[in-house]
């Protein structure tokens, strides 16, 4: 019979809450819940890019994202994508994305998103890319995106995509 140490079984608990943190990819602000930023490889060059999220909202009043900055971009912008005769169309939201008290809301492919305007590097999967967040009411919130292959539709966490 083999014994393990107290110490060994510390470590391991340790290494396994890690683990588990990583995974969860998820940030809070009062009462705002961020859960798993994540954007798409870019190519050498390209001058765009795209970051997509959940954000929820325990509280009893309504927040509202306003904006962003990031060091890897010139801009970040909050757009909307619609369908319009068969022709996609991508509009800057002006006045923000409401978060509503209670409810949430799913930044996107093919909706509410976050374009990267001016890269000045290319994203590459496996990265991270560092944005601040700016709220009416919860202020700045610094989150990381995870930097996923071109072809991804939902966020990769644990190795699962979109679930």
């Amino acid at each position: 019979m083999i014994g393990i140490s107290s110490n060994a079984l510390a470590l391991g608990a340790t290494i396994g809450l890690m683990a588990t943190a990583a995974m969860a990819h998820g940030y809070r602000a009062g009462p705002l819940s961020i859960q798993h930023p994540w954007s798409r490889e870019t190519a050498v060059g390209q001058a765009v890019g795209g970051g997509f999220l959940t954000i929820t909202n325990s509280g009893s009043r309504e927040d509202r994202l306003l904006s962003g900055t990031t060091p890897v971009a010139a801009e970040v912008q909050l757009h909307t994508m619609t369908m319009d005769g068969g022709i996609m169309r991508m509009r800057q939201v002006a006045d923000g994305i409401a978060i509503p008290a209670r409810g949430s809301v799913e930044l996107k492919p093919g909706s509410y998103h976050i374009m990267f305007m001016g890269l000045k590097r290319q994203l590459r999967q496996g990265g991270r890319v560092p944005v601040t967040l700016r709220f009416l009411r919860a202020g700045n919130v610094t989150v990381q995106f995870a930097v996923q292959p071109v072809s991804t539709t939902g966020p990769m966490e644990g190795g699962h995509a979109g679930h």
